[in-house]
């Protein structure tokens, strides 16, 4: 009996022992030096304090060159790794008076851009074809290791985004200079939650569902929130309710538009009996409605375009701090 109990407990403490793991001191996985002290940007690079005297300095691009020398810019902190250096930047934006506005309306293959004098599409279906391209791709491999194949499809992951990301980039900034010239302010919609319209048993094939799920809606907004912000354009951002129904109510009657599979894309109203492009219809009900919120709510619209982002550091600035302005532009590689 002694020994069966003995052997019970030694295998009670063997069960408890595999399932506390002991914790581990907490590591950063990749090395990173981030500093807002003692840096200089002077002579074309970047120069850090690395001992008493000595100073490592780190060319900088044209492009990012061109960044901090414009007027009201400065250079608040930067982020370093193995291959990459990331500038914090700050500047002091004029608020821009706007006298109507335009409406943004995110589709996965197109910008729409209009109000009721005139909307504009952006094209964005090649996103569409990148994305099912790195599909194909990555669903081809045949690697036995998990690791190797893990390692090669976040390759092609980081390819496809950063893809996407350019055609983005030049459809937001054409949205905002454009924006900027008509005096317009920009009305996104509210489409958070979209993602659970196309789940596996909501009548969608499998693979409408993939493409609808590889759809990078909120890259779109980000970019065009922070370009708008650099320049001082005002951002309105329309609630769930207000957004309700923007692309199925008729802009002349409001009556419910109604669609037909012959039409595609386009819907026709009974009453009016007009027939309308659904992303036009939805641009100019946001529209609309933005410029309801934006007679109601001057001066400020976004808290944040005046100021509302700050960075953590010693002495935070009282101009507006956009982090990370344009991250990916504002790099350069080091020799490793």
């Amino acid at each position: 009996m002694r020994d069966k109990q003995s052997s019970r407990n030694t295998n009670r403490e063997k069960k408890v022992s595999q399932e506390s793991f002991p914790t581990r001191q907490p590591y950063t996985v990749r090395p990173v030096l981030v500093s807002c002290y003692g840096f200089k940007v002077k002579n074309g690079g970047l120069e850090i304090p690395i001992a008493r005297g000595k100073r490592l300095s780190l060319p900088l691009t044209k492009h990012t060159l061109d960044m901090i020398s414009q007027p009201g810019v400065e250079v608040r902190s930067f982020t370093l790794t193995r291959s990459r250096l990331c500038l914090c930047i700050t500047r002091d934006v004029a608020r821009l008076e706007c006298a109507s506005t335009v409406g943004l309306d995110r589709n996965l293959r197109n910008l729409t851009v209009g109000n009721d004098e005139e909307t504009q599409h952006y094209d964005l279906s090649e996103t569409v074809r990148i994305a099912k391209t790195t599909v194909r791709i990555v669903a081809s491999f045949k690697r036995n290791d998990a690791r190797t194949r893990r390692t090669v499809a976040s390759k092609y992951g980081e390819r496809r985004t950063a893809r996407t990301g350019h055609l983005l980039h030049t459809a937001t900034k054409s949205i905002v200079e454009r924006a900027v010239q008509r005096r317009e302010a920009i009305v996104l919609e509210d489409i958070r939650g979209i993602r659970s319209l196309y789940r596996r048993g909501n009548g969608q094939g499998q693979r409408y569902r993939g493409r609808m799920n590889r759809w990078s809606f909120s890259e779109a907004q980000r970019q065009m929130e922070y370009k708008a912000r650099w320049v001082g354009l005002p951002i309105i951002r329309l609630s769930r309710a207000e957004t309700r129904g923007s692309s199925t109510t008729c802009p002349k009657c409001g009556e419910r538009l109604q669609s037909d599979k012959r039409l595609a894309r386009k819907l026709c109203c009974e009453r009016c009996r007009i027939v309308m492009d659904r992303d036009m219809v939805a641009a100019i009900n946001l529209s609309r409605r933005g410029r309801v919120r934006f007679a109601r709510s001057r001066p400020p619209i976004l808290p944040e375009a005046q100021g509302g982002a700050a960075e953590a550091m010693k002495g935070n600035p009282t101009p507006t701090v956009i982090p990370g302005v344009d991250a990916p532009k504002l790099t350069q590689p080091t020799k490793s």
